[in-house]
C-alpha cells in the first residue's frame, strides 16, 4: 500500500512539473533581453527587470485590448449560459423525436473540427460583411459552443425530478417561471463548470478572432502577435506580453476550480 501511495505521490508530482514546465520557461524569458532568451532559455533571468512587462503593456495597447477581450468573454459566457440552459431544459422535458434529432445533432456537431469549416466560414460571413466587429465574434462564439453547454445542461436536468416541474404548475407558475427560479437555481454547479470552460476557450482563443478581426476591437492573444516580425523577433517582450494575457484568466481558474469536476460529474455522468 505504501508502494502504491508514494508511486501515485511520484507521479502527480511528475506531471505537475511537467505541465508547470512551460509556464516556468515563458516566466523566465519575460525578464531577459532579446539576445539572452536566444542564447540560453532555460537559464534563469539575472535581474528582474521589469522592463519588457512595461513594453509589452505599451506595444499591446493593453488597456484597451484587455476591455476588448472582457467584453467578449463576459457577454459571451452569459449567452452561452443563458441560451443553452434554456434549449436543454426544453429538449429534457419535452421528449418527442423532435428533441431527440435537434439533441443528437447537437452532439454530432461537437465533433466537426473549427479548421474543417474556417474557410467556408470566413468566405461565407465575409462576403456579408459580418465580419471586424467583436458583436460578430460574440455571435459567433454563441453558434460554436452551443453543442457543448447544452449538452451538460441536458444530463443534469434529466436528474432533476419532473414533480418539482409538476408542483410549480399547479400552483400557478408558468413554464418560464418554472425554468428561472426552480430549475435554474438547481443547476448552479454545471452553471460554475460552463462559465469556466468557456472563460478559458473564448480568453484565449486566437484562431477565431484572427478570422473575424482585422483591425478593430482586437483582443489580447492577437495583440500578443505583433512581437512576431517577418525577420526578427523580441522574444522577451513577447514572453512578458503572454504573462499578462493569461494571468487573469489563471486567476479566475484557480478562483473558481473548485466547481469544475462537480459540475463535470452531474453534468455529463449522472
Amino acid at each position: 500500500m505504501k508502494l502504491t501511495k508514494y508511486g501515485s505521490l511520484a507521479a502527480a508530482v511528475f506531471l505537475a512539473l511537467f505541465y508547470l514546465f512551460p509556464f516556468a520557461v515563458v516566466l523566465m524569458n519575460a525578464f531577459k533581453g532579446r539576445v539572452d532568451v536566444l542564447r540560453d532559455p532555460l537559464a534563469l533571468p539575472k535581474s528582474l527587470d521589469f522592463t519588457n512587462f512595461a513594453d509589452a503593456f505599451t506595444r499591446m495597447n493593453y488597456s484597451t485590448t484587455f476591455m476588448n477581450t472582457l467584453i467578449v468573454t463576459v457577454l459571451s459566457i452569459a449567452i452561452l449560459t443563458i441560451f443553452p440552459s434554456m434549449l436543454a431544459y426544453y429538449l429534457a422535458r419535452f421528449d418527442n423525436r423532435a428533441t431527440k434529432i435537434i439533441f443528437i445533432l447537437l452532439v454530432v456537431s461537437m465533433i466537426v473540427p473549427f479548421q474543417a469549416l474556417m474557410i467556408p466560414f470566413a468566405s461565407i460571413y465575409g462576403r456579408l460583411n459580418l465580419l471586424n466587429n467583436r458583436w460578430s465574434l460574440i455571435f459567433f462564439y454563441l453558434g460554436f459552443g452551443v453543442s457543448l453547454s447544452t449538452f451538460l445542461y441536458h444530463g443534469f436536468i434529466r436528474t432533476i425530478p419532473m414533480a418539482l416541474d409538476e408542483s410549480a404548475a399547479i400552483e400557478g407558475a408558468n413554464k418560464f417561471q418554472i425554468f428561472w427560479k426552480i430549475i435554474f437555481p438547481i443547476l448552479r454547479p454545471t452553471t460554475a463548470t460552463i462559465i469556466i470552460l468557456n472563460a478559458l476557450w473564448i480568453w484565449n482563443d486566437y484562431l477565431l478572432p484572427s478570422l473575424v478581426l482585422f483591425i478593430n476591437d482586437r483582443t489580447l492573444p492577437l495583440s500578443t502577435y505583433s512581437f512576431y516580425g517577418q525577420y526578427t523577433s523580441d522574444y522577451g517582450v513577447a514572453m512578458a506580453g503572454l504573462i499578462l494575457s493569461i494571468t487573469p484568466v489563471i486567476l479566475f481558474y484557480l478562483f473558481m476550480q473548485r466547481n469544475i469536476l462537480k459540475g463535470i460529474a452531474d453534468g455529463a455522468v449522472k
